[in-house]
């Protein structure tokens, strides 16, 4: 069965390109031109993989993202026109997964749909190992709960896939390259800054936590015990 795409962007010419471009790669793609519809219509069939613009009139992609993690954690990739610091950090704090500037090609956002669907089989797959255990924090992939010191800490579907990643191997460094094929899925190398920001936003949230997330200049990182 054709894994169900569903795609909001108030530019019809860039909508109807993104669905065709979708349909052609064998999904099956839905297109919005608003975000209340394509919430209505997640909420009576969800989707496979969903693809927000962020400018959009009313109620923008941010809101939608947020809506939507309050129901799934569904893979979510953010488009917007915007280069800025903010919008990724905001874009990873909300729930998404990914991001990508415009202009792009539609190639690569095929590949990261690609890339993102395969991350949800290994979640699947993840979900009859053993829980993990690190200091003070402790990770259930069943129930995809983390706590620290019995008390649970808030994460995004995201970020607590890095975090149990980092904390299964907490006696290596890990690389950035490892860590986008194991946990975004990616085959190669792409050019996305959500990996470091996802490890900024779980450094915040691991404060006072007696974790922390060093950094392997040049190469990756490692989750330690703070000191």
């Amino acid at each position: 069965m054709k894994k169900l795409i569903y795609v909001c962007e108030d530019e019809k010419v860039i909508l109807d390109t993104i669905c065709s471009f979708l349909n052609a790669n064998d999904y099956e793609a839905k297109g919005f031109l608003t975000a209340f519809e394509c919430l209505e219509t997640f909420t009576q069939k969800p989707c496979d993989c969903l693809i927000t613009d962020v400018n959009m009139p009313n109620m923008n992609g941010f809101e939608l993202v947020q809506a939507i993690r309050k129901q799934s954690n569904v893979p979510v990739i953010i488009l917007t026109a915007r280069d800025a610091d903010l919008d990724y950090a905001f874009g990873i704090h909300v729930g998404a997964d990914d991001y990508i500037t415009k202009p792009f090609s539609t190639l690569n956002l095929v590949m990261r749909v690609k890339a993102l669907l395969r991350r949800v089989q290994l979640d699947l797959n993840q979900q009859n190992q053993e829980h993990v255990a690190f200091h003070t924090l402790y990770m259930d992939p069943k129930s995809r709960v983390a706590t620290i010191r019995q008390k649970p800490i808030d994460l995004t579907p995201m970020e607590y896939a890095v975090l149990l990643y980092l904390t299964r191997h907490a006696d290596m460094a890990i690389s950035r390259e490892v860590l986008l094929q194991k946990v975004w899925g990616y085959e190669s190398m792409v050019e996305t800054r959500a990996c470091d920001d996802t490890i900024r936003r779980l450094r915040k949230k691991l404060v006072d936590s007696g974790i922390g997330i060093e950094t392997i200049w040049g190469y990756g990182f490692k989750v330690v015990e703070a000191q």
